[in-house]
């Protein structure tokens, strides 16, 4: 014979809630990043040669998950290279702009800011300062 409820010490609304319980667990489980690995600290780490970013555009440093940028002549930006919309990796800056393959959104080398949909929201920003011809995450 099954056992019930009153049995188990267990009633429906105990299983219930404990099947919701899980199921939430699984849901941001799966929100988890997908494998993506913690980020550590950047601050006060070289991420990149003024020489490798050209003015007008960048170079994305895939192990550090940042984009540096070269807007005008001597002036350094970092972002996060993960676009925001729905966390693609962004490519190589060309002509002042950050574009995202995925689904084709654009962000401003100068800001982040998201100039082109889907995304909306800028990409997350680091600030940096020149140490001889490195570029330093202040």
């Amino acid at each position: 014979m099954p056992e019930t409820g009153a049995e188990t010490g267990f009633g429906r609304r105990e299983m219930l809630g404990a099947a919701g319980v899980a199921a939430c667990a699984l849901a941001l489980a799966g929100c988890g990043g997908g494998g993506a690995k913690a980020q550590p600290s950047l601050k006060g780490k070289v991420i990149a040669k003024t020489a490798d970013v050209p003015v007008g555009g960048g170079k994305v440093i895939e192990d550090l998950q940042v984009v540096v940028t070269q807007p005008t002549q001597g002036v350094f930006m970092a972002f996060s290279s993960i676009c925001t919309h729905k966390g693609c990796a962004v490519s190589t800056p060309k002509e002042n702009v950050i574009r995202c393959a995925c689904h084709g959104s654009e962000f401003a080398a100068d800001s982040g800011k998201a100039t082109k949909g889907p995304a909306s929201a800028p990409l997350t920003s680091y600030k940096v300062r020149v140490e001889g011809d490195g570029i330093v995450v202040a």
